[in-house]
């Protein structure tokens, strides 16, 4: 009787632990049979044409999908590649994307990822490009203005959104202001350089370093011989094409710096692209002013990354390198480094996320970064969009909708485009 029940008890424990590794299973998404290529793609191409709202809200999107529903990683899991790609430079969001389809499906998988998630947008904005190349009058329609009028109110948004998490004490604060004083007194290139530069010094000596995270970073199927090899890759351009550039005074060189330095030096948050990418082609002429800004007003409205934008500018660019073949060539380039750098940065992580000093550093870029984006909120945005009292009514209004109303982005572009339509009638 006795070894009956002894013998029932251990085919229960069995029995349960059969179950909790069922369970196990399921939540790491059931990674003995992991999706191809193509699967991975249908699933962000989804994402893509539907993930309005920035790059927070992309994150959201993602942990609801790849979490929640699909189990491919666990909550910590996700929660530690989040913090990477925070943490380095490019596109964040994008980044997690290349990050889960690598995780999913090898390189190909990372690729697969990307291309879901970008391409629909930037094929809107290719689109709405040859619409302002083709009918100038376009370009100085009313609908227009208003769009350039609504990139007032979201980058002021930006702004606001990232004072408070990146900038939450007096140090911080004060290092955003004298970032954004440097890149007024400098408004080029060199100077926003400068100014992160600066920022990320300061911060490694004067901020006090977050507290370090616990537990480990989940792995990924990049080596540290490829990792090293990702970096190398990364920095080559960064400097190749500047001394290129300055060297052979080439336009089209200081174009592809410029293009490529703006997704290299991007920490922050997508809206820090605008400052880089205006001052690589807008005093040049290759972009006017005008068409910047539509096109940033109208980047708002579509879905994905913001980062998609360049494919906007490579499209209408007056350049050898123009319409949708230079869109796809822009969007590439743009986007490179932030591959390159997850790359690199993915096999080292579990031992950069734990030093105080680079934690330090980066709250230290951080607060740049808003300073950059303050000072590119008065010049080109302000400068380019408020041309008086109307403008600046309309601009306060989508603000305040974005902010206090908490509408979505492409609602209040659209609403913005129809007022600035009413406005020119």
């Amino acid at each position: 009787m006795i070894d009956s029940t002894h013998s029932e008890r251990k085919a229960c424990a069995e029995d349960a632990s059969r179950s909790s590794s069922t369970r196990s299973d399921q939540s790491q998404g059931n990674d003995k049979f992991p999706d191809g290529p193509w699967s991975v793609f249908l699933v962000f191409l989804r994402l893509g044409m539907t993930s309005f709202g920035g790059p927070i809200a992309h994150l959201g999107y993602f942990r609801s999908e790849f979490v929640e529903r699909r189990r491919w990683l666990t909550d910590r899991d996700y929660s530690d590649l989040v913090a990477l790609c925070q943490f380095l430079p490019g596109p964040s969001s994008s980044q997690v994307g290349m990050a889960l389809g690598l995780g999913r499906a090898g390189w190909p998988g990372l690729l697969a990822a990307w291309a879901g998630f970008t391409l629909p947008s930037a094929m809107a904005l290719i689109l709405f490009a040859y619409g302002v190349g083709q009918y100038q009058d376009l370009a100085r329609s009313g609908w227009v203005h208003g769009l350039k009028i609504v990139a007032v109110a979201i980058v002021a948004q930006a702004v606001w959104g990232m004072a408070k998490s990146l900038c939450p004490d007096r140090p911080r604060a004060t290092l955003a202001v004298l970032a954004a004083l440097l890149t007024l007194i400098l408004p080029t290139a060199s100077g926003q350089v400068a100014a992160i530069v600066c920022a990320g010094v300061v911060g490694r000596w004067m901020l006090e370093p977050p507290q370090p995270p616990g537990g480990r970073a989940h792995a990924y199927p990049i080596s540290r011989k490829t990792g090293v090899v990702a970096l190398c890759l990364f920095a080559l351009p960064l400097a190749g094409l500047a001394l290129w550039a300055a060297f052979s005074g080439s336009s089209m060189a200081a174009l592809l710096d410029g293009i490529y330095r703006s997704g290299a030096l991007v920490f922050g948050g997508g809206h820090v692209v605008l400052p880089l990418l205006q001052s690589a082609v807008v005093p040049s002429g290759v972009v006017s002013s005008a068409d910047f800004l539509a096109g940033y007003g109208a980047a708002q409205a579509v879905p994905g990354p913001l980062f998609t934008f360049a494919a906007y500018l490579g499209t209408i660019a007056d350049s050898t390198l123009n319409g949708w073949r230079g869109g796809l060539a822009w969007l590439a380039l743009i986007f490179l480094p932030g591959f390159l750098v997850l790359a690199a940065a993915l096999p080292f992580w579990e031992s950069l996320r734990r030093r105080p000093g680079i934690q330090a550093a980066m709250a230290g870029i951080n607060a740049g970064v808003v300073g950059i984006l303050l000072s590119a909120l008065y010049d080109p945005v302000w400068t380019g969009a408020i041309h008086g009292k109307a403008d600046f009514g309309l601009a306060l209004a989508a603000f305040g909708l974005l902010v206090f109303g908490r509408l979505p982005p492409a609602l209040v572009v659209l609403l913005a485009g129809v007022a600035g339509w009413a406005m020119a009638g």
